[in-house]
């Protein structure tokens, strides 16, 4: 598709393992983050646990959490992160989760001309971070997890 994908979730106190379950799913490369990766198209990249993710320079930077406590907002720096230091197409994707992570950064998304999705809330398993980004009434889409692949590759082919 031409996209980097980055997918960023709570972990906070336990390791993922997208990184190793995801490979069987998709053609593309699947990476876990490490500081000063460089982002580039046709792959995954998996946040880590413990830390917030931010983009500068063409180049995730790892921070240590700035919440540890609660839930954690890891969405919302990244998102910020994004809306400060890449000047390309974004897509940004609140699925199913508990909390409101991201929803509060949804807003900078679309002011620096970024679409925002964010999933249907009878296809969430835990609804309240989709409730969260509809409410802040800066989301472009709600869609099934089925029409956001749909989305993204319809948004991806469409000329910048």
């Amino acid at each position: 598709m031409g996209v980097a994908i980055v997918i960023v979730n709570h972990v906070r106190t336990f390791a993922t393992l997208l990184h190793q379950i995801l490979p069987a799913h998709t053609a593309m490369p699947v990476e876990l983050i490490t500081d000063r990766l460089l982002i580039q198209p046709n792959r995954v990249f998996i946040i880590p646990e413990r830390r917030d993710l931010h983009v500068v320079g063409g180049r995730f930077h790892l921070a240590p959490i700035s919440k540890p406590r609660g839930w954690p907002n890891v969405i919302t720096v990244f998102l910020r992160s994004l809306t400060e230091h890449w000047h390309g197409k974004l897509i940004a994707i609140i699925v199913s989760g508990y909390d409101g992570d991201g929803a509060e950064a949804l807003c900078g998304i679309r002011a620096v001309g970024g679409i925002t999705i964010a999933q249907r809330l009878d296809t969430a398993q835990q609804p309240d971070m989709p409730e969260s980004a509809i409410a802040s009434g800066c989301v472009d889409y709600v869609l099934s997890p089925e029409d956001i692949a749909k989305a993204i590759v319809r948004i991806a082919h469409t000329a910048e």
